[in-house]
């Protein structure tokens, strides 16, 4: 995902002959799907979704933008490819620049081009497939609070932890090597915030595109085991270099920012809540209905790839014209009370329900499974290894993204014992 809420609202309001050269951000009434206060969506989200839970976002220039907060009307436009498109083109203009500008990937293509590229990747997504991973993972975990034990003073989650462990992970799912780890963090980051302006973020999807085809020939050359030497294996010249670094680079994006945000977004949760501390540490069987709860509650993708209307489509009474813009906030959504009671606040022992998180239909997070084992396996690995860690400032202190389409927290000082 790139911040293409920024370059749609740069590229829309271009064409209606307006200078916006110099603008790095969307206006702030358009900001609501992706603010927040701590870890809860503002409660301006909550009340839209209750009084229309399909609603025009306050945009100007006469650019017809809809924000869709329910659950159910969410599932609706999500699932519904016969009458919303994700193609690239929607957001560039012409095919042109699409070729040229397009991350590649499964966000941005609709069928069939799609439906063949997820046909490439489903099988290296599978639990059986996965199931390989799972000692790495806890390897790779386990080496992480090695570090951490190694420190000295207070120690950043963020940096030892969150980022870490999902970057390894994605690096031996892909088959690139571990050293090129660092550089992979920066180029998956610059690309979420949009204060740093949509040239910025589309360079970082450059960079990140090129290394990768880099990646592409060697492997090539000499496929080995991972994700890319598989599809090489299996389908050979079926599928371009460019389309395997773009479905690469959707594996990092998708799997790396988005797994960090919630590593170091629950253990902030579980820092704050001793009794769900004690519940990950102490009972097993709680782990994956933890999980689950965290994953609706925080909701760290905050909004889905943008839908484009095909033709004109009604959405729970409301008409949407062809050609307008509709944003689904998965954020607003996972706290609709169709799904139960109280779901502004985070239940340990509520029942897992049925969120969108990962997303919903045909582009759902292709690599939900895999994110749930690394959650799995860290957080108990976390507060087995260090029963006393506490937070080395107050709350209120730590400091959160800005209108970030992938949420997060900046650092998380913590000591130890």
């Amino acid at each position: 995902m790139t911040s293409w809420f920024t370059r749609l609202y740069l590229t829309r309001a271009r064409k209606k002959g307006l200078d916006l050269s110099k603008m790095a951000l969307l206006p702030d009434s358009a900001l609501l799907p992706l603010k927040r206060d701590g870890l809860d969506p503002v409660p301006e989200l909550g009340r839209t979704r209750e009084r229309e839970p399909v609603s025009r976002l306050p945009i100007p220039f006469g650019m017809n933008v809809w924000l869709v907060t329910g659950h159910e009307e969410a599932k609706a436009v999500l699932s519904n490819t016969k009458q919303f498109s994700n193609d690239f083109t929607n957001l560039v203009g012409t095919a042109g620049a699409a070729d040229e500008q397009n991350p590649g990937g499964l966000g941005f293509a609709d069928p069939p081009d799609h439906t063949r590229l997820r046909r490439l990747l489903t099988p290296e997504f599978t639990m059986r497939r996965l199931s390989r991973l799972r000692p790495g993972i806890d390897a790779i975990v386990q080496e992480q609070l090695d570090a951490m034990a190694k420190a000295d003073g207070p120690v950043d989650l963020v940096d030892y932890f969150a980022l870490p462990i999902p970057s390894l992970v994605i690096c031996e799912l892909l088959g690139v090597p571990y050293e090129d780890r660092e550089e992979f963090q920066h180029l998956s980051m610059a690309r979420f915030d949009l204060f740093g302006g949509a040239g910025a973020s589309l360079g970082a999807i450059s960079e990140s595109l090129t290394y990768l085809l880099g990646v592409v020939h060697k492997q090539r050359e000499n496929p080995g085991d991972g994700l890319l030497g598989m599809i090489i294996k299996e389908h050979g010249d079926e599928v371009s270099d460019r389309e395997l670094a773009g479905l690469a680079d959707g594996v990092l994006t998708g799997g790396f920012e988005t797994t960090a945000s919630m590593l170091a977004l629950g253990a902030l949760v579980l820092l704050r809540d001793p009794e769900s501390f004690k519940l990950v540490r102490e009972d097993d069987d709680s782990i994956a209905a933890f999980v689950e709860e965290l994953l609706r509650y925080l909701t760290v993708v905050q909004v889905a790839f943008p839908r484009f209307a095909r033709e004109e489509v009604e959405v729970a009474g409301t008409t949407i014209a062809a050609g307008d813009v509709v944003l689904c906030s998965l954020s607003g959504a996972n706290r609709d009370e169709v799904l139960g009671t109280d779901m502004e606040r985070f239940d340990r022992d509520r029942a897992p329900a049925p969120h969108l998180a990962f997303g919903y239909g045909a582009h759902r997070c292709i690599g939900a499974e895999l994110a749930r084992m690394e959650l799995r396996a860290a957080y108990p690995a976390l507060v087995r290894r260090f029963p006393d860690m506490r937070l080395q400032v107050p709350p209120e202190q730590l400091e959160f993204r800005k209108a970030s389409i992938v949420y997060g927290v900046e650092s998380l000082p913590v000591l130890l014992d």
